[in-house]
């Protein structure tokens, strides 16, 4: 495909399979991440002193600030498959979800307790917003499936 695309030969297909497999793809990569922010918190929550939690927490906050730009392209080129399959609401859902998760921007990344009064968990607010847009793309997931 990306021979054909670079000798401009290739052809853009905005079908609902095709979506499909893209966004199954993006929520698989971002289920991996989370994986990796709940290991993190769970078996290191040293509070400020986890040195590699900033790694981590930003590592996951930078892939979807790059996913959200791509969901936003894939927005415009599937418009025709989004209205067809009465997709909006979810989408707009999603849409919203990945704004939530890249709102957070603590200054210090603390990876605390989950129960801990002092000290917050950042990998683990992460983590979860990074499980709701995850949801959302595996609802819409099911919606193109049908």
């Amino acid at each position: 495909f990306n021979a054909r695309l670079a000798a401009c030969q290739a052809t853009f297909d905005a079908r609902a399979d095709n979506l499909k497999q893209y966004i199954d793809r993006i929520s698989s990569d971002i289920g991996s991440t989370s994986a990796i922010l709940k290991e993190r918190a769970e078996n290191h929550n040293n509070g400020w002193f986890d040195t590699r939690a900033d790694d981590r927490f930003w590592f996951a906050y930078g892939q979807l600030y790059a996913y959200y730009g791509l969901m936003k392209g894939a927005q415009a080129d599937f418009d025709d498959v989004i209205k067809e399959k009465h997709l909006q609401n979810l989408w707009d859902t999603m849409d919203a979800q990945f704004v939530s998760a890249l709102r957070i921007q603590p200054f210090i990344i603390a990876n605390g307790r989950e129960d801990g009064w002092l000290l917050p968990t950042h990998l683990t607010t992460m983590g979860f917003y990074i499980l709701r847009v995850r949801s959302n793309m595996v609802e819409i997931s099911n919606v193109l499936t049908q």
